[in-house]
């Protein structure tokens, strides 16, 4: 077959991104992700956005948590700015198209393409051989979800990279295996001071909703005095802020409490420490603390209304499932027509 040519407008600008309810949204998730969707939703860009509990369950969860989680996670995104009027927000698991393309891409993707990813390997550890199938194949299901709309961009933060690359492998075998031009190579979006926010407690580390500390992330759900506290209890070091960001090597703790302000100010990290520059962390801390709970206060204070009226919450998820399956839904039969299944045809 002749090799399909990827022409660079063939395929309408839309985003597309995930984010698992699988526990308490942070810190980490506002400035990597929510608040970047919210500046995309106004940039005009069709923007797609998934409550992604199908991968959630690659580990056990406790079901009524996860729907609880699914519940806050939405509240969450609705805080932080998503308008469901204008950006499609959903959970996974109410739109079909994607487990029925992730099995198609599970016949696509290749064995040793998964072996190779790293996060399987961090999450499985020494336990390899008892952790569920669908932690192995997640990164096909993931893929699902981004081509099941025919994205074209999804912003990712560092640790996900590998993945968007397979999602780009599969798309272009896709393409070659059956000689069409049907799925966009997706771009990766990775911008901003805070792409990766760190642990408090660790700055080598992801702040992570799974970290046993508490202490060291900052949840959407805690309260101002709660967040300023956590600051103010940061992990630093002793020397004061220099005047230039290269000064800020080898501290990995004070660069990610600059790369947060930065975040959080819409500033770069090169400006906050031309600001600050000779401050000992005694003063930065309780003035990033104010600037935290001026930001992420009122979005605590919104989820927590929100959260009153789950009935509200499921109506809004409901409706954006239906507004994403009208995107996917012809996407997937395409697919099943390309691959050679045999389906009846509605009158």
């Amino acid at each position: 077959m002749a090799e399909p040519v990827q022409t660079p407008h063939a395929f309408p600008t839309r985003i597309f991104s995930g984010i698992q309810p699988s526990g308490g949204l942070t810190l980490g998730n506002y400035l990597g992700a929510l608040k970047r969707f919210v500046e995309k939703q106004d940039e005009g860009i069709e923007t797609v956005y998934c409550l992604v509990d199908m991968h959630a369950i690659t580990v056990w969860q406790d079901p009524v948590k996860l729907r609880q989680q699914t519940r806050e996670a939405a509240a969450g995104f609705i805080a932080a700015g998503i308008d469901p009027a204008r950006s499609i927000l959903f959970n996974q698991s109410q739109v079909t198209a994607h487990v029925e393309l992730a099995w198609i891409f599970n016949c696509v993707a290749r064995m040793g393409w998964m072996s190779r990813m790293t996060q399987f390997k961090d999450k499985a550890g020494k336990n390899s051989e008892n952790v569920s199938l669908g932690l192995f194949a997640y990164p096909a299901l993931m893929a699902a979800d981004i081509l099941a709309y025919k994205a074209t961009h999804v912003p990712v933060g560092e640790d996900q990279k590998q993945h968007l690359e397979l999602c780009r492998d599969i798309a272009a075998k896709f393409n070659n295996d059956f000689g069409v031009n049907f799925f966009p190579i997706t771009e990766p979006v990775i911008e901003g001071a805070a792409t990766r926010v760190m642990s408090l407690r660790d700055g080598t580390k992801k702040m992570s909703k799974s970290d046993p500390s508490d202490q060291s992330r900052i949840n959407l759900t805690d309260d101002a005095d709660m967040i300023a506290k956590k600051i103010k209890k940061a992990k630093t070091d002793a020397e004061p802020l220099p005047s230039e960001l290269e000064g800020l090597n080898d501290r990995p703790e004070a660069r990610n409490l600059v790369n947060i302000y930065a975040a959080l100010a819409g500033m770069s990290a090169e400006d906050v420490v031309r600001e600050h520059a000779g401050a000992q962390f005694g003063s930065f801390k309780p003035a990033l603390a104010d600037l935290a709970v001026s930001v992420m206060g009122p979005i605590t204070t919104e989820m927590n209304r929100l959260m009153q009226d789950t009935a509200e919450i499921d109506r809004i998820l409901g409706e954006g499932a239906a507004r994403a399956d009208a995107i996917a839904r012809p996407i997937v039969d395409e697919v099943y027509d390309i691959v050679g299944m045999i389906r009846s045809r509605k009158t």
